[in-house]
């Protein structure tokens, strides 16, 4: 994915506070949209903003005439109100750690500005404009990496909050006009989980996108060896119907030509558990990326805000909407999913490696005796697999007691964000590895799939950008590049799955 701002955005998206999917959210924040902040869910924040300001001004009221924290019982006086909301943001803005990439700074501004419209947090619609603006011209402020534990992203907001009051430095464009920011702004500005959201949203869209990508080369695997389509036959998976199962099957039948109910090859009875069981596991990755893009889905579109204000009510209602248990879990449960197709690909490296499956030399080498090939490749995808398992350990498993020993608990569903982020590379190497085997298995044995099909396609975009020579030699350049390929596939790939989604398939 690039990181980079696009120069002109192509397209507009309108936040409505209700109906924003993650694709947005990944245009927002690569800058390929502007975003426009919906004309009813603006009188939305204009009417919580109303009725925030009188609750506070009558009654205790979290965060905005009380302390926050341990101190949520300490009253703030009238007169000191209005400072009160900057030495919120000042104490809170101390994340730690490096600077974080622009584009998960968009992401999330993108998410706050939309959440914000959804009309629970009280505040100025002066901050929306704000948000949107700077997503417009490419600014963003500066935001380090660590200050939250899954229990809202306090200390990258207040960040964001202080670079809206003037007070810390924007970056990439011009920043917007300043904000008045006091007492009734602060805790409202910063109760969310926006950063983990915007992150999570970016991770889900490369990875699924990844994944997807996957399949078209494991066919190339299977048309490498010889395999059988029977594992992919409809009256297997009709018989055990998985939703993401019986998908995957169906897309592998659609890649490869192959029809519903195959007949057996000649040869082996059945293959390797790499080719034989890639629906039974790339199923349950699919299906965890369905959770977690629901998931994100709620979130992004959520007034998550407390004390949520609900002007109806004429209240503000104390609560911990802001505990992001169900986003950890399935963030974790969406990367241990993606690890086992990962573990797959490396299993399916393994054979093409074996004379047995290609009929070709150990580890398809060339022509000189003792040539090792693409053996380095088994140990290179086992490292980057090793990351990655490394990467899949369970975020929601961390424990915190913070403030006093007020809140006794914490989701970390920050953490599984970033794990999730950062699980991206080493998948995508795992996977470059197979390719380049799977490319040289077919042109050694010079099979050349239908280009009318998606995996033919596939092949001669691999063709293009592949080294044909076989003599032992460095393989990084090689692997760098079918890494790159991959998202060349995700987009035959979003062919195949439309046309799926029409009932075509």
């Amino acid at each position: 994915m690039s990181s980079h701002m696009v120069d002109s955005p192509t397209g507009i998206v309108v936040l409505d506070g209700q109906s924003l999917p993650v694709a947005d959210i990944v245009r927002l924040a690569d800058g390929a949209a502007r975003p426009v902040p919906g004309s009813e869910a603006m009188k939305r924040v204009e009417v919580a903003w109303d009725a925030a300001r009188e609750l506070a001004a009558s009654g205790r009221v979290y965060g905005r005439s009380t302390g926050v924290g341990a101190n949520r019982n300490e009253d703030v006086p009238t007169e000191a109100a209005a400072g009160h909301g900057l030495r919120l943001l000042r104490s809170h803005a101390g994340a730690i750690g490096e600077p974080l990439p622009a584009r998960e700074v968009r992401a999330m501004l993108a998410v706050r500005a939309n959440q914000l419209l959804a009309g629970g947090a009280g505040l100025r619609p002066g901050v929306v404009t704000a948000l949107c603006e700077a997503l417009e011209c490419g600014a963003h402020p500066v935001v380090n990496e660590f200050g939250s534990v899954g229990t809202g992203d306090i200390a990258a907001l207040a960040q964001m909050g202080l670079a809206l009051a003037g007070e810390h430095p924007w970056e990439g464009g011009p920043a917007p006009e300043a904000q008045a920011l006091d007492n009734n702004d602060a805790l409202a500005l910063i109760s969310s989980n926006a950063l983990t959201l915007g992150q999570a949203a970016l991770a889900l869209d490369e990875l699924r996108a990844l994944v997807s990508a996957t399949e078209l080369v494991g066919a190339l695997s299977l048309l490498a060896v010889d395999g059988s389509y029977e594992a992919y036959a409809e009256p297997v998976h009709a018989a055990r119907p998985h939703p993401g199962t019986y998908a995957v099957a169906a897309r592998m039948r659609r890649l490869l030509g192959a029809p519903e109910r195959p007949t057996p090859p000649l040869g082996r009875i059945q293959d390797p558990y790499g080719f034989r069981c890639l629906p039974q596991i790339h199923g349950p990755a699919q299906d965890a990326a369905d959770a977690l893009e629901r998931t994100l889905a709620v979130e992004i579109n959520a007034a998550a805000e407390n004390p949520l204000i609900r002007p109806i009510d004429m209240a503000a209602y104390h609560h911990g909407g802001f505990y992001m248990a169900q986003l950890a879990l399935d963030l974790d449960h969406f990367r241990l999913a993606i690890t086992q197709t990962a573990r797959l690909s490396t299993s399916r490296l393994s054979a093409l490696n074996e004379p047995a499956f290609t009929r070709l030399r150990p580890f398809l080498a060339g022509a000189e005796a003792a040539s090792s090939g693409v053996m380095i490749l088994e140990y290179a995808a086992g490292a980057a697999l090793g990351d990655l398992r490394a990467f899949s350990a369970p975020a929601s498993l961390g424990h915190a007691v913070l403030s006093r020993g007020v809140e006794e608990q914490a989701s970390f569903a920050s953490l599984a964000a970033r794990q999730t982020l950062r699980a991206g590379g080493a998948y995508r190497l795992v996977v470059g590895c197979e390719l380049v085997a799977a490319v040289r298995a077919l042109r050694q044995r010079g099979l050349r799939p239908d280009p009318a099909l998606p995996v033919g396609r596939a092949f001669e975009l691999a063709e293009r950008v592949l080294d044909e020579e076989l003599a032992d030699r460095p393989l990084t350049d090689d692997v760098t590049a079918a890494a790159a390929l991959l998202d060349r596939f995700t987009d035959l790939m979003t062919d195949v799955m439309n046309d799926q989604t029409r009932g075509t398939a």
